[in-house]
């Protein structure tokens, strides 16, 4: 009965996004971690064994949080994070599935994800919002100034003092050598080219968060979007979103499924597809695998 019922509600969908206007995704990170980024598990013990024996953390969640006592320490630590999460793909090609479901449409995508990885399978950088910042850009920690400035070179420079391989596809693997090294030397840690003081990951956590320039082009590219297509024929696609932010994606998808006359509202995460009473007749809830999902919608 399950299985017909998935089936069912993924013929529901399939049928809705062959026939939608536009297609407005929302993408938290159950995304991420149907992708394979997981953060604990397999994934820490091959890059961070070394930290957890030192530290005593047992996952990268944990270890963000760790006040670490110099700075030579925290780089070490987030320079293999932001390599893992940023500049590698996921193991497992959601990205790319969740791309072929609606590449012939015309689509936007608004993510608190900070790895990157639309941009990375394919998805139109012009259609797509990154809310909550990227592990790929630092920015001032006071901030000074409202600017970002790409981390990649730098990260890299990182990994290779602590023992990190570069093979020739350009990935960067453990060898014996790496974790001799926990700390990076003090000459790579990353400070701000204006005031000096020590830079920091662009990610919202607090009121020092930097929009950049990009983040406000971005942003209102997503305002206009939503203008222009408010009475078309528009799916709301909330994927693997919880319930930790969901002032960003999921209560706004309700709000303008409730009032937009044409949208439909379409959410995908396992065990916790849910929808308010008052659109559940312009709904449809899959509490089943984004991956299995996907593939299905491929058929």
């Amino acid at each position: 009965m399950r299985a017909f019922t998935m089936r069912s509600k993924v013929e529901e969908l399939a049928i809705q996004l062959r026939y939608a206007d536009s297609i407005i995704i929302g993408a938290g990170s159950g995304v991420s971690t149907a992708a394979g980024f997981t953060y604990a598990g397999k994934r820490f013990k091959t890059y961070f064994a070394d930290f957890e024996k030192e530290y005593g953390f047992h996952d990268m969640y944990s270890g963000v949080f760790y006040s670490f006592q110099t700075l030579e320490e925290y780089w070490g630590y987030f320079s293999r994070l932001i390599y893992i999460n940023r500049y590698i793909m996921p193991p497992v090609p959601v990205y790319q599935k969740l791309l072929r479901v609606v590449q012939d449409k015309d689509y936007f995508v608004l993510s608190t994800n900070v790895d990157h990885c639309f941009q990375r399978a394919g998805f139109d950088k012009q259609r797509l919002f990154y809310t909550q910042g990227d592990y790929g850009l630092f920015q001032c920690s006071k901030p000074c100034h409202q600017k970002t400035y790409n981390n990649k070179n730098i990260v890299l420079k990182m990994l290779e003092t602590q023992g990190f391989l570069r093979t020739e596809n350009g990935e960067y693997k453990i060898t014996e050598k790496s974790g001799w090294n926990l700390k990076i030397p003090k000459e790579l840690v990353p400070t701000c080219p204006i005031c000096g003081r020590p830079m920091t990951m662009n990610l919202r956590g607090d009121d020092t968060f930097v929009e950049d320039e990009g983040w406000h082009k971005a942003s209102a590219g997503y305002a206009d979007y939503l203008q222009t297509h408010s009475k078309r024929k528009v799916l709301f696609l909330e994927i693997g979103v919880g319930m930790n932010t969901p002032v960003i994606i999921k209560y706004p998808f309700w709000r303008m499924t409730l009032a937009w006359p044409n949208a439909i509202y379409a959410c995908i995460n396992q065990g916790q597809a849910v929808v308010p009473k008052e659109i559940r007749s312009k709904s449809i809830c899959i509490n089943e695998s984004i991956d299995s999902v996907l593939d299905e919608l491929q058929r």
